[in-house]
Formats: C-alpha cells, structure tokens, sequence
C-alpha cells in the first residue's frame, strides 16, 4: 500500500509541475508580443514623425548658393581677399607723389677692379712664386748671388713682360686718383682718364726702352744701359706691388685717412725712386766711369723731361 501512495503522489505533483511550466511559458510568450507590438508601434510613429519632418522640412538641395557665385565669376582669390577686406582699403583711389629721380654712382665698379687687381697679383705670386721671390731677394739685397739671380730674372721675359704691364696698369690708376685730388677733371669718366695714364705710362717707358737700347748700341755701352734698363724695371715693378694697397686706401677712404694714405704714397714712391738711381749709379759706375754730376744731366735729360712732355700733351688733349 505504501508503494502505492507514493506512486500517486509522485504523479500528482508531476503533473503539477508540468500545469506550472506551461503557464510561465504561456506568460512569457504573453510579454514577448506586448513587446514586440510596443516597440512596433514606436518605430511606426518614429516613422511617421521622420515622414512628417521630411514632408514638412526645406529641401535637401539648396541652390541659393550658385546665385552668389555668379556674382565672384572671373575673379581670382587673391582679388576678393583684397576686395572683401576691411582692415586695409585697397578700393579707394591710389595716391600719386611726385618726387626726383635719384640716381646713385657708387664706387661698385671701382671695388671690383680693386679686387680683380688684388686676386691677379695672388694669382702671379702662385704662377710665379719662384720669380717673385727672387725679385724681392734682389731689390732688399738679402743674398750674395746677386749675379746668379739677375740672370735667372732675365732669362724669364714672359713673368717679367706680365708685371710690367701690372706696373702700368696699377701706375694708371694711381695717377688718375692723384689728378682727382689736385681737381683737374677730365672730360670723360674715371675709367678713360685711368685708361688715358696708363697708356701714357707704357708710351714713356717704351720710349725710354727704346731710346737706351739705341743709345748703348751706339755707344757700344750695351753691357751698361741693359743693366741700368733692368734695374729700372725692377723697382718698377716692385713700385706696382707697392701701389696695391695705396689704391684701395685711396679709392674708399675719406679726409684724414685719405691724406695720409695721400703723402705716405708720394713718400713711399720718392724713396723706391732715389733707391733706384742709387742702384743704377753703382752698377753703372763699375762698368763705365761716370761722374755723379754727369749722371745727374742723364736723369733730367733722359727721364725727367720725357715724362714731363708726354704728361704735357695728356692733360692738352684730356683738359
């Protein structure tokens, strides 16, 4: 008996369970519709509210703009930031000032010669260094071998032929500047008085060249007059070493510094001058006897005068 009532509690509570479940289940599937149909019925009003506002609202595509840009047609940026800007009034009429014309002569020209001078003797002193060395080395008598050196310095025409013309050249200028200062204006410009003096100082020396070679070759002094002639050109072209620095002095310099620069050259250049006749004097004496005053005669003659003719006819045809 006791099985028995245990098999029918068992299936009363079985089936009690199973009526349990079935109702939760039915429950549930009771909330998941209202749900379902609320949020339905939300997205069917969210639907129609964003339908409404469509409906209702502008339209999507505003054309309004491509009026206004008819308006900027042909114009660059540039000129509407200049016509749209409010700080600086680029519509209002310009002004016109009326004013000289100002023109500027600076020294350019001068510099770069000045400075194509300057890179020319270091490009020799490179070239030649040899040759320049032993010039020096003869005109501070620093060694013994004179006689050795003076023929090594004749037996190179062309480094000689070069610094002679750098002597004229840089004489040229230096004489054109020392005209300026006494105030005697040419008729052209700086450059063709430069040009003037430079030809006049080749045209002395070769006739000085000239008149020498003619009168040793006469006289059969050759030995003599080519030793005097290559002292001459010595100190000569040393003298156009020495100007460099004088012409730059000379050329940028103002007042005081320019009358310093001024006497120092003319000192300078008298000293090299009366080294030179010294020289000549020596060397000529130990090949010939002459007499101081007869040497004297043939500097004025032969030097002084010359110079001063051919400077004569310059300033007839420059002044």
């Amino acid at each position: 008996m006791k099985r028995l009532y245990t098999l029918f509690f068992l299936f009363f509570s079985g089936v009690q369970l199973l009526a349990q479940v079935k109702e939760d289940s039915l429950a549930l599937r009771v909330s998941d519709t209202t749900q379902k149909k609320t949020i339905v019925h939300k997205e069917e009003t969210k639907s129609s509210v964003v339908l409404d506002t469509i409906v209702t609202a502008k339209p999507f595509f505003d054309s309004s703009w491509r009026t206004k840009l008819r308006s900027f047609e042909g114009k660059s940026f540039p000129e509407l930031v200049f016509a749209n800007a409010s700080f600086f009034p680029y519509r209002s009429k310009s002004i016109i000032a009326d004013s000289d014309i100002k023109s500027f002569q600076g020294k350019e020209l001068l510099f770069y010669a000045l400075t194509g001078l300057l890179l020319l003797f270091a490009f020799l002193k490179s070239a030649f260094a040899k040759y320049v060395n032993d010039l020096f080395r003869l005109f501070f008598r620093r060694t013994l071998k004179q006689r050795q050196i003076t023929e090594q310095l004749r037996q190179t025409p062309l480094p000689s032929l070069i610094f002679n013309t750098f002597f004229i050249v840089t004489g040229g200028i230096y004489l054109s500047f020392i005209l300026q200062h006494f105030g005697m204006k040419a008729k052209e410009n700086f450059w063709a008085l430069a040009l003037y003096c430079s030809i006049g100082l080749g045209i002395a020396y070769l006739l000085k060249f000239v008149s020498l070679k003619f009168t040793g070759w006469v006289l059969n002094l050759s030995q003599a007059t080519d030793s005097y002639i290559f002292i001459v050109f010595i100190i000569n072209k040393v003298i156009g070493i020495f100007l460099l620095p004088f012409l730059v002095l000379l050329a940028f310099t103002q007042d005081g510094l320019y009358e310093i620069a001024m006497v120092l050259s003319w000192c300078s250049i008298g000293c090299l001058v009366i080294y030179r006749y010294i020289l000549s004097y020596s060397a000529v004496h130990n090949q010939i006897k002459v007499k101081p005053f007869h040497f004297l005669v043939y500097i004025v003659a032969f030097e002084i005068v010359p110079l001063l003719l051919i400077y004569k006819l310059l300033f007839r045809f420059l002044f």
